[in-house]
C-alpha cells in the first residue's frame, strides 16, 4: 500500500512540476494539477494542503536529484582534490539540468528566490557536509593542510553557489570534460591567484 501512496504522490509532484514550468506557479491552480494528473481534488488534498505545499514538494524533489548526484561523487574512490573538482562540475551541471527541465530562470517557477532558498536550506547543509567530508579526507591523507575544515567547506559551498546563475544563463560554459576548465577550477581552489 505504501508504494501505491508514494507513487500517487510522486505523480502529483511531477504533474505539478510540469505545470509550474509551463504555466507558472501563480497561473496554476490546484484544480489544474488534479485534472492534469487525472486525480480528483480530494486525492490532491489528501497529500497537499495547498499549492504552496505542493510547490515546496516540487522543489524538494528536484533537490533530491542533486543530493543523489553529489552523494555519488562523494562515494567515488578518487583523491580528495579530484573529488572536489568533480563535485563542483557535477553540482553546476545538475543545477543547470534542473532549470532547463523546468523552464528558464526567469520563469515564475524560479522567480521567488526566497521561497526556493528556504526549501534549499537542507540541501545547503548536506552539501557543506559533503564538502567537509572530502576536505577532511584530503587533510588526513596529506593532500590539504587546513586549520578550519568547516569554514573552508562553507566558503566553497557559497563560491560554488555563486557560479550557478552565470552557468545556468550560459555566461560561463565550464565543462568537466575540458582539461583547461578543470585546471582553472583546480588552480583557483588549490593554488589561489598568488604568484608562487
Amino acid at each position: 500500500m505504501t508504494s501505491a501512496i508514494s507513487k500517487t504522490k510522486n505523480n502529483l509532484i511531477d504533474v505539478a512540476r510540469q505545470l509550474f514550468a509551463k504555466k507558472g506557479v501563480e497561473n496554476t491552480t490546484m484544480n489544474d494539477i488534479a485534472e492534469a494528473s487525472q486525480r480528483g481534488r480530494r486525492t490532491l488534498y489528501t497529500y497537499f494542503s495547498s499549492k504552496n505545499d505542493i510547490y515546496k514538494a516540487v522543489i524538494e524533489s528536484e533537490l533530491e536529484v542533486l543530493y543523489s548526484k553529489l552523494e555519488e561523487v562523494t562515494r567515488r574512490n578518487i583523491p580528495a582534490d579530484e573529488k572536489l573538482i568533480l563535485l563542483a562540475f557535477t553540482r553546476l551541471g545538475a543545477i543547470k539540468e534542473v532549470v532547463t527541465r523546468n523552464g528558464t530562470l526567469r520563469a515564475d517557477f524560479f522567480r521567488d528566490i526566497w521561497k526556493v532558498e528556504n526549501v534549499r536550506k537542507e540541501f545547503d547543509k548536506k552539501e557543506i557536509h559533503y564538502l567537509e567530508t572530502i576536505i577532511r579526507d584530503g587533510c588526513e591523507k596529506g593532500i590539504f593542510q587546513l586549520h578550519d575544515i568547516r569554514q573552508t567547506a562553507e566558503i566553497l559551498h557559497y563560491a560554488f553557489k555563486g557560479l550557478e546563475v552565470p552557468t545556468i544563463r550560459g555566461a560561463m560554459r565550464l565543462d568537466y570534460n575540458k582539461k583547461e576548465d578543470r585546471e582553472i577550477i583546480a588552480n583557483i581552489l588549490f593554488k589561489g591567484i598568488y604568484v608562487k
